[in-house]
């Protein structure tokens, strides 16, 4: 595997991949020539302050940097910095191979295939740490494409100035070095930053080829940032949707996760129907909020919901989401179901959500964890309508009452549950189990006098049984 040594240590050799100059390209759609070195902003221009960085990855840096190697934070944490947000993941870039990054830290371990990376722990803590890699334009045993142009494998070093072709956005492409404090700006990202713009680095569509997901990374930090996408990739992203079939449904489920739990669930939404991606990944859930408005309403009402306790600082599940995601879809084919069929109402939604899990798998790949919770509290709905008898009590202490009450109050909150129905259930929480066996009208009949229970005779030995 090609690598190169550190420039500053004795007797290290520099051994770089043969790679094609990259000096005719574009950084950016507009047509700017690739600069020929970084804009360095310093210190006292920048205004980020160490004390914003995780004191982890500052000890990595630094350990880095003493060693004699380049040693930046790049990507996400810088932006977030710059824009006066509190920065939570913190990636390090450096010309260090994977392994002589090993080498330095005892609680470090090599992951990856596509891109083998090194990640060091620090308790709970884990610090990523990438080697510069090099262009992505040529094919070998350490650099592929599918036929799709996705990349598969990149694991061929470069430098710094090479690095930046493989970031995706302008504004993830800032480079804090640790050996000055000054930010590295390559391809525009600061002004891009201040302009409010999402720009992809290099040709959108080809980008956006190498990597589908890139399309999701566009929305999530658009909403996040409260930024505009710019027209190129905008267009980019409408014409080629379909490509998140290519995308292993695993990796989906985890944008699902940063898209809707990070507090910016329903921009995100409206993004993602605008630019035709929703429907990529949840294609029943859209094709039944365009033929429900009742059902747009409650998912809108479920997103905005989301957003709330993220901002209270309260938890957030995804099974919850998920669940109001296959609410309609899950009711329909529910309906299917018992006409062909005698089940309960509850049965035939549980069966119902248990197969849209199947099919959904195929697109975004949902956990059981989530799965079997999800079917459950939908399965509870109709129990929410009988307010008398043992089976309506005992709802109270089912495992996911709580969950299924809260669909419920959801629900009534969008105009799709009885409001009195829902009151009820509210109050009847908060009542002592003598008053709750009266609402649930439960009347215990009293032993009739003079009879007494007959106990059974053990049979002697030797007797039949």
């Amino acid at each position: 595997m090609p690598f190169f040594g550190c420039p500053g240590r004795a007797g290290a050799a520099i051994i770089r991949p043969h790679i094609e100059s990259s000096s005719g390209n574009h950084l950016k759609n507009t047509g700017k020539p690739a600069s020929k070195g970084p804009k360095i902003i310093p210190r006292s221009a920048h205004g980020v302050s160490r004390d914003e960085f995780s004191k982890s990855a500052l000890k990595v840096l630094y350990r880095l940097h003493k060693a004699g190697f380049q040693a930046f934070l790049v990507g996400g944490c810088v932006r977030d910095a710059l824009v006066g947000l509190h920065p939570k993941d913190f990636d390090v870039a450096t010309d260090a191979t994977p392994d002589e990054v090993r080498a330095l830290f005892s609680n470090c371990r090599l992951i990856g295939r596509r891109f083998r990376l090194a990640h060091v722990r620090f308790g709970r803590e884990i610090i990523e740490v990438a080697t510069f890699r090099a262009a992505s334009n040529h094919v070998d045993d350490d650099h592929a494409h599918d036929d799709e142009g996705r990349i598969i494998r990149d694991n061929v070093y470069g430098s710094i100035e090479e690095d930046v072709w493989r970031r995706d956005f302008t504004c993830n492409a800032l480079y804090y070095n640790i050996a000055d404090h000054s930010i590295w700006d390559f391809a525009g990202g600061v002004e891009d930053i201040k302009q409010k713009h999402i720009v992809l680095i290099g040709d959108a569509q080809q980008r956006l080829r190498e990597d589908p997901v890139r399309m999701l990374r566009a929305v999530r930090f658009a909403a996040k940032l409260d930024f505009t996408v710019d027209k190129s990739v905008s267009k980019a992203i409408r014409s080629q949707a379909d490509l998140l079939t290519n995308v292993p449904a695993a990796r989906l489920f985890d944008e699902f996760l940063k898209l809707f739990q990070a507090g910016h669930a329903e921009r995100t939404y409206d993004m993602l129907r605008d630019y035709g991606l929703f429907a990529q990944l949840f294609p029943a859930t859209d094709q039944e909020i365009e033929q429900d408005d009742a059902f747009a309403s409650f998912v809108r009402a479920a997103l905005r919901n989301t957003d709330k306790r993220v901002a209270q600082g309260l938890s957030v599940t995804p099974m919850f989401l998920l669940g109001v995601f296959f609410w309609a879809p899950a009711r329909r084919l529910a309906a299917d179901l018992r006409a062909e069929e005698k089940m309960s109402e509850s049965q035939a939604l549980s069966l119902a959500s248990y197969e849209l899990s199947g099919q959904q798998q195929r697109r975004v790949s949902i956990p059981r964890r989530f799965t079997v919770p999800m079917r459950e509290m939908i399965a509870l709905q109709p129990r929410f309508t009988t307010t008398r008898g043992k089976r309506a009590l005992n709802l109270l202490e089912h495992r996911r009452f709580r969950a299924a009450y809260d669909f419920m109050m959801l629900l009534a909150e969008a105009g799709q549950f009885d409001p009195e129905l829902a009151r009820f259930w509210t109050d009847v929480q908060n009542q002592s189990p003598d008053q709750r066996a009266e609402t649930f009208q439960i009347h215990r009949k009293p032993r009739a006098k003079g009879r007494s229970r007959r106990r059974r005779r053990r049979p002697k030995a030797g007797e039949s049984s």
